[in-house]
Order: structure tokens, then sequence, then C-alpha cells
């Protein structure tokens, strides 16, 4: 099964007020020409899951700067001192989540776990409102599952038929943000014939993915 599609046809399975994941750490490993796609179509009051906002004028930094997400689900927002200001301002809402436990939630939103247990957080601010569980006489929080609507993701190669592989670093939460939406779609770099891959390289199969656009 083709999968490639034009930018134009893959901005059509995206609305207003969809809940997005968008992998990266900074910039590295982010879907920016998906995210320049979101704001050529206009599309607005999102609620994004990510590591981060990335830097000003870059990746999910454009978003920011354009006034397209209304909340969002992090680790961190320092890098982008515009993040900063929206936030403070009112402008975006924001709750942070550990790094590690960010991903851990995303998981299990992709493997169909209710959520996880950790005790990261305990005792902070991140615990406020969430239950505790005792166990073997240690005490976890519970963190919910995450997942979106939508999951924009960026590959180093695909085929066509949406076998993935990532570059390096570039790697980081694309992986296991590819699991957990309804819908995914990825840009590659490099778009292959189907077969080309060696399979014991791919990271990614194409059975999670649902679009293709040439990065």
């Amino acid at each position: 099964m083709d999968k490639v599609v034009s930018i134009d046809k893959a901005m059509e399975k995206l609305r207003d007020g969809l809940t997005i994941l968008i992998p990266g750490f900074v910039n590295v490993g982010v879907p920016e020409t998906l995210i320049k796609g979101i704001i050529g179509k206009g599309y607005s009051d999102l609620s994004i899951i990510s590591n981060n906002t990335s830097v000003r004028g870059r990746g999910i930094g454009l978003l920011v700067h354009e006034n397209r997400i209304r909340h969002i689900t992090c680790s961190h927002i320092g890098s982008n001192t515009e993040t900063v200001d929206k936030v403070v301002a009112g402008e975006i809402d924001v709750t942070f989540v550990p790094q590690g436990t960010l991903c851990e939630r995303v998981r299990a939103g992709g493997a169909g776990i209710g959520g996880v247990l950790t005790p990261t957080g305990l005792g902070t601010p991140i615990a406020e409102g969430k239950p505790v569980i005792e166990l073997d006489g240690k005490k976890y929080l519970l963190e919910k599952a995450l997942r979106g609507d939508v999951a924009l993701i960026h590959a180093w190669k695909a085929d066509r038929m949406g076998n993935l592989v990532y570059r390096r670093t570039a790697r980081n939460f694309n992986a296991i943000f590819a699991t957990a939406a309804d819908f995914v779609i990825v840009e590659a770099e490099e778009i292959v014939e189907t077969g080309e891959l060696d399979p014991d390289n791919i990271q990614t199969p194409g059975c999670l993915v649902d679009m293709i656009i040439q990065a």
C-alpha cells in the first residue's frame, strides 16, 4: 500500500482543536515541514503534547509565535522565551510533566495501558490532585496515559508502505509518539521503494503509519 501523499492531502486530516503529538528534542527530530503546513492552513486552538517548544522561529516555536497553541503538555519551555512570555500572560496553558514520566505516559497510551506508577514528583506540585498508591511499602503517583488525535513524525528514511528509520538522536520521541495517536503522518527526508530498507534497521513499522510526505 503506497502511503505517500502531498502536504495538502495530509493537511486535510487536521482541523482546529486537535490534540497533536509532536516529537523532537529542542529542534532535533522535529517535523518542521508538517508544522509549516499547519501554519499555512491556519489551524489553531491546538493542544500539543511535546517535550518542549523548541526555540524562537523554529519548529514548535513557530506555532507559539503564530498563536496556534491553546494548551501544551511538556517537560520544559525555558529554551523558548516567547513561550515563557505567553504562558505568563495567560495566552497558553501549560501542564508540566517530568521528561521520563512524559515518555512513559505516551508509551502507556500507545500500549493501551491506563497509566503508570512512578515516584517522580512525590512531594512536589507535580503530585497535586493525583492518586498516590502504596506498593510494598513505597508510594507512587498514578500518572494517566497520554494519547493524541494525530502524531506528526519526522523520519530519516521511509519506504512507501511507511516503515521508518530515524537518524541517531533525531529518533528521540519519534518512535514512541508514533504509537500513541489515532492518525500518524510522517515527513521523511528520503522516501525509498518498499523493500529497500533493511528489515533489521526498521524502527517504526509501517502498520503504525497512515500518511507520508516528503520533508
